[in-house]
């Protein structure tokens, strides 16, 4: 498969001259595929040498469009509209314009502090792999700023790279596996890996008409010598997906959320099902069907993040339609 780089990189914009620390601004999310809803969550670790964060600016790609930020109290929205290089579709409307830089500003993020800016849109009109830039800017004050623009060449690491761009690997439409409305991100016919963890024998099992949360999971094999943790799941198929357990409290099956991850020991494997571990899929808008894929993106505390097709099989089983109160 052929990949491509898009490097979107702002005109008459400036390194910081303060040294800085290290760590970089990265979206939580590093990949999705085509033609699907994308959320791109910004992580923004640390102001400017010091100085707290005042306006976080970000440029949108070519590709990544009707694009909507979400509201943070305390800062001020700006939405910059522009031409697109081209026309997407919009449920049948043709779009040639739209969102192409997002500005919060008026805020205060102190150095010391951590946050998310969101952008929700959709990534549109790729046939190759292709990673997507989010060139950065963060204001601090009048004077000091940082901006994170620089993409890496191919074959170079963009961890040597002073100031990396966050990023977004675009997997086009025809590497998926669709059925039924619920397109596969990635296929579930044999194990995936993710450095050094491998995902095998997902499943979901099938719901009910009008039912709104589903239930399955998948086998995670640590093949590493450190311990790894799944620490989200995403699916465009339901409003959410929490991690699940059921275990036994004073002779009472009870389910409770998992909040943290769930840790994948070294040299061990865990498994996700029902009646154990899973997950839930929940806020789901049509219900899944026997034969149907679900995709999900899996992010790991180390080796990051993979898409994953999940199968639909029949229906029945605790994951698949116990209530929540």
């Amino acid at each position: 498969m052929t990949k491509i780089r898009l490097t979107v990189v702002a005109a008459g914009l400036t390194f910081a001259a303060t040294a800085m620390a290290h760590a970089h601004a990265t979206l939580e999310v590093d990949s999705t595929s085509n033609e699907k809803t994308f959320k791109a969550i910004l992580q923004v670790p640390h102001g400017c040498d010091g100085k707290p964060t005042t306006e976080v600016q970000v440029k949108l790609p070519e590709g990544f469009v009707f694009a909507k930020p979400q509201p943070k109290p305390g800062w001020e929205l700006e939405i910059i509209k522009g031409d697109y290089q081209k026309t997407y579709d919009n449920h049948g409307t043709k779009v040639s314009s739209g969102p192409v830089e997002i500005r919060w500003k008026g805020g205060s993020l102190p150095d010391e502090f951590y946050d998310t800016f969101v952008i929700r849109g959709k990534v549109s009109g790729f046939d190759n792999e292709t990673v997507l830039a989010f060139p950065t800017t963060q204001l601090c004050g009048a004077e000091a700023k940082v901006v994170w623009d620089q993409v890496p060449a191919d074959g170079e690491d963009a961890h040597a790279l002073e100031h990396p761009a966050p990023t977004v690997t675009v997997t086009p439409a025809s590497a998926e596996h669709a059925h039924g409305g619920h397109g596969g991100q990635q296929a579930a016919s044999g194990p995936v890996e993710v450095g050094a963890l491998e995902i095998s024998d997902g499943a979901v099992k099938a719901m009910l008409p009008g039912a709104k949360v589903g239930g399955g999971g998948f086998v995670i094999k640590n093949t590493g010598s450190t311990d790894d943790r799944l620490i989200a799941v995403e699916s465009p198929s339901a409003g959410r997906v929490e991690l699940h357990e059921m275990a036994m409290e004073n002779d009472v099956m009870k389910m409770r959320k998992i909040d943290g991850g769930i840790v994948i020991p070294a040299g061990k494997s865990v498994e996700l099902k029902s009646g154990a571990l899973h997950l839930m899929f929940m806020e789901v808008g049509k219900p899944f069907a026997e034969g149907d894929t679900v995709p999900v993106s899996l992010t790991f505390e180390k080796a990051g993040t993979i898409n994953y097709g999940l199968p639909v099989g029949a229906a029945g089983g605790a994951a698949a339609g116990h209530k929540h109160k």
